[in-house]
């Protein structure tokens, strides 16, 4: 149980995440900075977020933008240095807004001095840092571990005459985390981050640290598996969660409940076993604080789905752990995209249901203002995935540059470069065009967060589904507040206690009082709070 006495803002507040290249480029090169993000800090605050989850700042080749890193200890140069980012934490804790930062265990960039020590010899000290092993036969990897990126998750080093794993890009190697140097290493990084103030951790990747000992092959998927992990052709059985994954992540906790105040630890968990996510938070509440809820995110925008998913997750979770819930990231795409094909009702309901489920939600830079996904051209693509396939397939699109205003290049930078990914259209959805209109989602979005803060229910009260027609989710939160969603094309009510609207996605029922059934248009939600 958490110690009432110790600061919990992760469970209360609200979690915003920025991809520090595309969010604002203060110095005019084109690439979103630190520097930026300190600019734009009275932004989140008006916003009203509590915290600012950080993509990769570290340093790093950029083969997989921040998440191939040459050094855990510094600042990447195109985004600032240290003492920007420690004037960043200063500023936003000014603001009471908390910075979290991505920390990237399960590999480094091949760049990485210990990664080019590690293959220069079979007798290098470094060596057992990584994972390398010996082919099964002339020209035929250790075993069937296929990459998530796709291709053989090995690699022969012609030098050694021996494999390298590499469960992502062939840059990015895996770290051997049955080496105790690994574990020391890490636990060094950790602290050297929370001596310079972070709030903690996003741990990218944080199911799949140790792997099989004996390096067996993964069995294939079947038709039961779902969409995601059927695409990739096999089950991570022993190439991720391995359950001494979770010796590590208790070791973390301990660190982290040992500092004052306690720093935070999300973890990215890509499972789709509601049982196995659960066991991340540790029986005991003994690893991490907060795991993201894939199932949830790849569900469809479907009252069914979406009431299944987060009734299971709530029998699943152990006692006093806390749901995390996103919709859009950098890899998943943007929600107003990929759930609700740029409708802005429906932006409006998927918002609504972000911010009022019972656990931390996380917003995605610009789901505030409903920023849909961005074409990008063959000649413009930058990430690894959508070169080695198509724009399509790649993730640049849920990743260009915040749109600040209307104008040209959207006030995403100060200078004459170009940015380093297209800005797009924002047909209005950006912020200086939404917030001073009371109507708009930006404002809807600030006031559902404002209602959050101020509620004990929204806060804080238990999550109680309600029985309501198909297509509808309605469910209440704590004594007195009842939230309703319905996501279909024809008007539908609901019956609740009377009471009266507090925020409607049709802002023009805000205040109505309701006494009896609650008359829902075609998607259209309502907070409610009994009289």
């Amino acid at each position: 149980m958490e110690d009432p006495n110790v600061d919990t803002w992760w469970r209360h507040g609200v979690l915003y995440q920025i991809y520090v290249r595309s969010f604002r480029d203060a110095n005019g090169d084109g690439i979103g900075d630190l520097e930026g993000v300190i600019e734009r800090l009275d932004h989140l605050s008006w916003l009203g977020v509590d915290g600012v989850w950080l993509s990769p700042i570290t340093r790093s080749p950029n083969l997989d933008w921040g998440y191939d890193v040459s050094d855990f200890r510094d600042v990447d140069p195109d985004l600032g240095d240290l003492t920007t980012l420690d004037r960043l934490i200063a500023e936003a804790g000014a603001r009471g807004i908390r910075v979290v930062l991505d920390l990237v265990p399960n590999h480094t960039s091949d760049r990485h001095p210990w990664f080019v020590e590690s293959r220069s010899s079979t007798t290098s000290p470094m060596r057992d840092r990584y994972v390398w092993a010996a082919g099964r036969a002339d020209g035929v990897p250790p075993n069937n571990w296929r990459s998530v990126f796709g291709g053989s998750a090995w690699t022969l080093d012609e030098r050694t005459g021996e494999y390298y794993l590499h469960n992502f890009l062939d840059e990015q190697p895996d770290l051997n985390w049955w080496n105790d140097d690994v574990r020391d290493e890490f636990e060094d990084i950790i602290r050297f981050w929370f001596d310079r103030g972070v709030a903690g951790f996003r741990i990218d990747v944080a199911h799949g640290l140790v792997k099989d000992r004996h390096l067996r092959d993964n069995p294939p998927t079947t038709e039961d598996d779902p969409g995601p992990i059927r695409r990739q052709g096999q089950r991570h059985v022993y190439s991720m969660n391995r359950p001494e994954t979770h010796e590590i992540l208790r070791s973390w906790r301990a660190i982290s409940d040992a500092t004052s105040p306690r720093r935070v630890l999300i973890g990215e968990t890509w499972v789709f076993d509601l049982d196995a996510l659960a066991r991340y938070h540790g029986a005991a509440g003994d690893q991490l604080h907060l795991c993201f809820n894939f199932p949830f995110a790849f569900a469809d925008l479907d009252a069914s789905q979406l009431r299944e998913i987060v009734s299971a997750t709530e029998l699943a979770l152990p006692t006093d752990a806390q749901p995390a819930w996103m919709a859009s990231n950098h890899d998943l795409g943007r929600f107003p995209t990929r759930w609700c094909d740029g409708r802005e009702p429906a932006i409006r309901c998927a918002l609504l249901i972000l911010l009022t489920l019972r656990g931390t939600p996380f917003l995605y830079y610009g789901d505030e203002i409903g920023m849909t996904e961005v074409e990008v051209p063959e000649d413009r693509i930058r990430d690894t995935v959508g070169r080695r396939a198509s724009a399509a397939e790649g993730r640049d699109r849920c990743r260009t540059p915040m749109p600040w205003t209307s104008d040209d290049g959207a006030g995403f930078s100060t200078g004459d470069a170009e940015p380093w990914l297209p800005v797009g259209d924002a047909e209005g959805r950006d912020v200086a065009s939404q917030r001073d209109d009371p109507g708009s989602m930006l404002r809807l979005t600030r006031d559902l967060i404002t209602l959050r803060h101020a509620s004990d229910d929204l806060r804080a009260g238990a999550y109680d589904p309600i029985e309501a027609l198909p297509g509808v989710w309605a469910w209440r939160r704590g004594d007195a507040t009842t939230v309703a969603v319905n996501l279909t094309d024809r008007p539908a009510s609901v019956d609740v206690r009377a009471g009266s609207v507090e925020i409607s996605t049709d802002r023009a029922m805000d205040g109505a009082v309701i006494d009896g059934a609650l008359e829902l248009g075609a998607w259209h939600g309502v907070v409610v709070r009994a009289t």
